[in-house]
């Protein structure tokens, strides 16, 4: 796991990033993994693949993170991204891969009310998402809305949303 953070940091080549996070993604799967992931500053260094300008690496870096986020210790450092991740989700292409890791990540930071109003800029993609996308995009904003309306302080946020 080491050595695949190092080469995440070390290469530019975007098919070793993908297979690396991939890697990475597949290792997260199991709990003892997302907490020597973390412990090898392994999260700020997929975190900051997000920011890749290739759309396939940054899908990759977002399956990572939602894998890792299982793990609440993970979710308080993932929660950094979750800005960025709601601009990803807005600016991909509608019903892509990349826009659909995001959902899912955000699926998963939406579980608890820790981070719900991180996500309330958003509200209004969301709805729109809801009314645009395939049926794979709408299960998966269903998901987080679900989430987001178990907490009773973002009632007047999802009302009041504008679509």
């Amino acid at each position: 796991l080491q050595k695949l953070i190092h080469l995440l940091q070390a290469t530019d080549d975007p098919l070793i990033q993908e297979q690396a996070l991939i890697t990475l993604s597949n290792s997260a799967a199991f709990s003892v993994n997302q907490d020597i992931i973390r412990n090898l500053d392994g999260l700020s260094v997929i975190g900051g693949m997000l920011s890749d300008c290739l759309p396939k690496v940054t899908e990759k870096a977002l399956n990572a993170l939602n894998n890792l986020s299982m793990n609440i210790k993970n979710q308080e450092e993932i929660q950094v991204y979750i800005t960025h991740v709601c601009r990803s989700v807005e600016s991909a292409p509608l019903n892509s891969d990349l826009q659909l890791a995001g959902l899912r990540l955000l699926t998963n930071m939406s579980v608890t009310n820790d981070y719900h109003q991180k996500m309330i800029d958003s509200i209004p993609c969301f709805l729109h998402l809801l009314s645009e996308g395939t049926e794979r995009t709408q299960i998966q904003v269903l998901k987080v809305l679900v989430n987001l309306s178990a907490n009773p302080a973002m009632t007047r946020h999802l009302l009041r949303a504008q679509v």
